[in-house]
């Protein structure tokens, strides 16, 4: 993906409340709007927590009042997915008018760093067509779901690394009905942290977008 030479800051927060992390998104997009802020990345994990995205369809939510974690709705395109323990979020927030100006080009930019750093751990991701996020065979490893306002853009990319996956049961994940979710440390069979996974992602990241290296812990 083309782009002009630039910083990109990677932080790597923790694990962090949906409604804290969506704060330091919207006060970063603010800044980028009135040109005072860097493009950046924020690596993270999430306390549990189901998203949908700005879609009147909810059926992807299934039961939601019976839901066993918090429902948020938020400004991103698709429909409902979970975040919590074990899985890698990752928020890019980009001035894409410097990264080509296009979101078919940047989601499918985005993807392709997933099946990279996959293939980092031995695991062949693949695409699915029609769908957006990565797959190993016929399972879904990532997802993705993305907002732009003035070209910036935020939300981005989860991963599943580790840990319990029973939540996603509870919902229609992105909608798809009979997908089965995997993760990391299962197609690996060995134990991976996500602390471990967001450094490497972090790397990759940075040589597709072209950033200079800004690593904070």
């Amino acid at each position: 993906m083309n782009s002009t030479e630039q910083s990109i800051a990677v932080r790597w927060l923790g694990r962090v409340e949906f409604e804290k992390a969506f704060a330091m998104q919207e006060e970063i997009v603010r800044g980028k709007v009135a040109g005072t802020a860097q493009d950046e990345l924020l690596l993270l994990e999430h306390e549990p927590v189901y998203t949908i995205g700005r879609t009147p369809d909810q059926s992807s939510l299934r039961e939601a009042a019976h839901l066993p974690h918090p429902v948020v709705q938020i400004n991103r395109g698709g429909q409902a997915t979970y975040h919590g323990p074990g899985q890698l979020v990752g928020y890019p927030i980009l001035d894409l008018k410097k990264h080509g100006q296009d979101l078919h080009r940047y989601l499918r930019a985005l993807e392709e760093m997933l099946i990279e750093l996959l293939a980092v751990y031995g695991i062949v991701g693949r695409r699915q067509e029609g769908l957006t996020g990565v797959w190993v065979g016929p399972r879904k490893i990532a997802s993705i779901g993305v907002g732009v306002r003035h070209w910036i853009s935020m939300h981005g990319f989860a991963l599943n690394v580790c840990g319990d996956l029973s939540a996603f049961n509870e919902i229609t994940p992105c909608g798809i009905a009979g997908v089965e979710m995997t993760n990391l440390e299962q197609e690996a069979d060995r134990p991976i942290s996500v602390e471990e996974v967001a450094e490497k992602a972090g790397g990759i990241f940075l040589r597709r977008f072209r950033g200079d290296l800004t690593f904070k812990i």
